[in-house]
């Protein structure tokens, strides 16, 4: 497909043929690219070393018990459900006005 644009005056090739040129040789790249890289690696080998300190072990520990702990406390809702079932549980409607209203004045 060609284009004219009539004030440059030049013709424009927008052909596919082109596009799936440059994509083949942009993959071509990529992937001598990568073999080049993973080459670097081997040839580091085991000399490479890492150190982390204790309290990026300690950090990791952390974030993996945190990860693994429960999103919901199910020993919770189940005292919860069980006095609502039983009708003991009891709603402070003044308690909670006051709450939302300490909520809306922290805001300002």
């Amino acid at each position: 497909m060609k284009i004219t644009h009539n004030k440059v005056g030049r013709n424009l090739d927008i052909g596919d043929s082109g596009k799936i040129d440059k994509t083949k040789a942009t993959k071509e790249g990529n992937a001598a690219q990568g073999t080049n890289k993973a080459d670097a690696l081997a040839d580091l080998g085991s000399a490479t070393r890492v150190s982390v300190s204790s309290r990026a072990q300690d950090m990791k520990e952390i974030k993996e018990a945190a990860l693994a702990a429960p999103d919901v406390d199910e020993a919770k809702v189940a005292r919860l459900q069980a006095l609502i079932d039983s009708g003991k549980y009891k709603v402070d409607a003044k308690d909670i006005a006051d709450k939302m209203v300490d909520e809306n004045l922290s805001w300002e």
